[in-house]
């Protein structure tokens, strides 16, 4: 066992501490399973092995900003976030580096501008702060990297230049082209063939591609639209070039593990693989990582069926933790049909876990490693169902015990699973009395009723009780006085 020694030097105790770290995380990779993740290339389920266990690369496309995030644009970034929290719990926490960009140029955001009379640099700013607000608020931990698409032109401008000298990019009236067939093996990602995509590929403003299959690296500029200038001429960037560039100038080469949402497979991750492997003659990354559809009451969320909901008018409506758990409570590669239901039944279920945290109140809980079951359950291609349930048999296990202190070690358990989940942090009593109105009427109650229980005045206490109970909360009394919580 290494121990810290008080005498020596705050430098050689940081040291100190680095080394307990570092041997805890070879502990941590030696101890638990392989984790096992299903990549989408080869559809299969395979062994994660990064390139360099000092320097893990996850990379997941972010939103582009033009509106308020959906619920259903939050479930890659909740998902995701668990699996960057497992990787740098095995790999360390500064040894993984995460990036999630923003789309800040873009036809749906030149449009929105154009109708709110708005300058596309204060539309894009809001609605990323706003994007960014709300995903703090389900719990995810920010990215390492943030980066914008246009902070990272000159670097489009140069992967289209490279494009073009390999003969796999064309100039036309409307911009630069990426030729397809320049990319013998185009399909493999989605599994579509080149002649499947020819059908109907030509949409208005594209009667200059050379094959209806081809895609644009670079738009020609329009009247009344920001362009940069460029050697194709004045224009702006395509969408998927934004994220071969900046992974490029992020990484600089090959990353571990590539994600987003399935509706990206198609065509953004096809291109953007097509492009960075012809332009740099190397994969693009390790492991393609996809989560399934989110769908609202069986249907697609679609703002002309009015069923788009956005995360801050549910954060409105419900616990913000509530809302993570539910994106949580189905396997990530399912597809989650989201309703009132969902996230019902995701408050009741944390009303059990943090009902197990509030009887043990009072009882220290030491610092643990996050259980077997939760690791185990992560490590395979990110089972949260199976990792919840884990969750679920500490709770048990801390109801079971008898005297309070002896729920200790699975509180601790619980507590640190919970974290590998980014749920259970918040306080058990802030939990249950969230959303209460007139808290401090209540706090009166409690306190009344605390005192008549102190006169031995046993009908004023039951008197004050049952207003309590009338107002659905629920008394608790333990060795520390009375506290309340919201019925459950």
């Amino acid at each position: 066992m290494i121990s810290q020694n008080a005498s020596v030097s705050p430098q050689a105790n940081c040291r100190l501490k680095e080394t307990q770290r570092h041997y805890v995380r070879i502990f941590a990779r030696e101890k638990m399973k392989r984790i096992t993740l299903t990549n989408t290339l080869s559809r299969d389920l395979e062994a994660f092995s990064p390139a360099d266990p000092r320097r893990v690369t996850l990379y997941v496309c972010g939103p582009t900003v033009y509106d308020l995030a959906h619920i259903g644009n939050a479930r890659p970034v909740v998902v995701f976030d668990v699996l960057f929290r497992l990787l740098r719990h095995v790999y360390g926490e500064d040894a993984v580096l995460y990036a999630r960009n923003f789309t800040d140029i873009d036809d749906k955001i030149v449009a929105r501008a154009r109708e709110g009379n708005e300058p596309i640099e204060a539309l894009t700013a809001r609605y990323a702060l706003a994007y960014a607000e709300d995903m703090a608020a389900l719990g995810a931990l920010e990215p390492s990297f943030s980066p914008r698409a246009t902070e990272h032109v000159e670097g489009m401008i140069a992967l289209c230049e490279a494009l073009e000298e390999k003969g796999a990019a064309y100039r036309g009236p409307s911009g630069l082209w990426f030729r397809v067939a320049a990319d013998s093996d185009y399909g493999k990602l989605s599994g579509r063939k080149q002649e499947d995509l020819r059908a109907g590929a030509r949409v208005e403003g594209e009667s200059d591609k050379a094959d209806d299959a081809d895609f644009a690296l670079w738009k020609a500029a329009k009247p009344g639209e920001p362009a940069w200038e460029s050697p194709f001429g004045p224009g702006r960037p395509g969408w998927h070039i934004e994220c071969s560039a900046m992974i490029e100038a992020l990484f600089g080469g090959s990353i571990d593990i590539h994600a987003g949402g399935h509706d990206l497979i198609f065509p953004h991750h096809e291109n953007e693989m097509a492009q960075s492997e012809t332009a740099f003659g190397r994969p693009l990354t390790q492991m393609w990582l996809h989560n399934g559809f989110l769908t609202m009451q069986t249907q697609k969320m679609s703002k002309s069926l009015g069923n788009v909901a956005t995360v801050r008018a549910l954060r409105a409506a419900w616990p913000a933790e509530a809302l993570r758990y539910a994106l949580l409570s189905a396997h990530y590669r399912a597809p989650l049909d989201w309703s009132d239901e969902v996230i019902v039944q995701a408050v009741a279920s944390l009303d059990r876990l943090y009902g197990a945290l509030q009887r043990l109140r009072d009882v220290p809980a030491p610092m643990a490693a996050p259980p077997d079951g939760v690791l185990d359950a992560l490590a395979e291609d990110l089972n949260t169902p199976r990792a919840l349930a884990a969750l679920f048999e500490l709770a048990a296990q801390a109801n079971k015990a008898v005297r309070p202190a002896d729920g200790a070690p699975a509180k601790a358990a619980l507590l640190a699973g919970g974290a590998l989940l980014g749920l259970l942090q918040a306080d058990p009593q802030a939990w249950f009395r969230a959303g209460v109105a007139n808290s401090a009427d209540i706090d009166a109650l409690v306190e009344g009723r605390a005192a008549a229980r102190a006169a031995k005045d046993w009908g004023e206490a039951d008197r004050l009780r049952d207003q309590l109970t009338a107002r659905g909360i629920e008394v608790l009394d333990g060795a520390s006085g009375s506290s309340w919580r919201r019925k459950v």
